[in-house]
């Protein structure tokens, strides 16, 4: 029989991370944990005005968000100490064989960060239209004639739903006298 002396350190560092492989679902665990720590903290810590009538104000639905996310992260936690395991979509068709293809992923960061640079100088309607067009770009169209069109076009309904029908004003630029 052997004890925990007996084994040699490199298995024992093995053992660890073969454990830690097995119970990964532990790390989502840990960051609902520190989302509902961070909800719960911002939320009791908020400043709300004394004359504030009847029971349901501004800390009641973040205090539940937060005790939920701490709920879910322990009933989570037992589980999978428990041996339950994530069960992966059938529908996939991933070949995690393949390397990530960090062209196109880098093309999405690329075309994100320049959007949300230039959405201020150029406006939603010209930013959302680059945006739209160089994510279908970085995700593989190729059809130059279309596709700015129809960026153009989903960015402009997309600014018009939200500015004008939902009241959440977004930056127009120079379009702003034209729109």
């Amino acid at each position: 029989m052997t004890t925990q002396t007996d084994i040699p350190p490199a298995e024992t560092g093995g053992r660890r991370r073969s454990w830690l492989r097995e119970h990964s679902e532990l790390g989502v665990c840990v960051l609902l944990l520190a989302l509902g720590v961070l909800v719960l903290t911002d939320a009791l810590t908020m400043d709300v005005d004394i004359a504030q009538r009847g029971p349901v104000g501004p800390k009641t639905v973040p205090v539940v968000v937060g005790a939920g996310l701490l709920v879910i992260a322990a009933l989570l936690a037992v589980d999978v100490l428990r041996g339950g395991r994530g069960q992966a979509e059938g529908g996939e068709d991933i070949d995690l064989s393949e390397p990530a293809d960090w062209r196109t992923v880098l093309l999405l960061a690329g075309v994100f960060l320049g959007a949300a640079v230039l959405i201020e100088p150029l406006g939603f309607p010209v930013a959302g239209a680059l945006l739209f067009w160089g994510a279908a770009y970085a995700l593989g169209s190729r059809r130059i004639h279309r596709d700015p069109l129809i960026a153009a076009g989903l960015s402009l309904v997309t600014y018009t739903v939200f500015n004008n029908l939902l009241g959440v004003p977004l930056p127009g630029g120079p379009l702003m006298g034209v729109l």
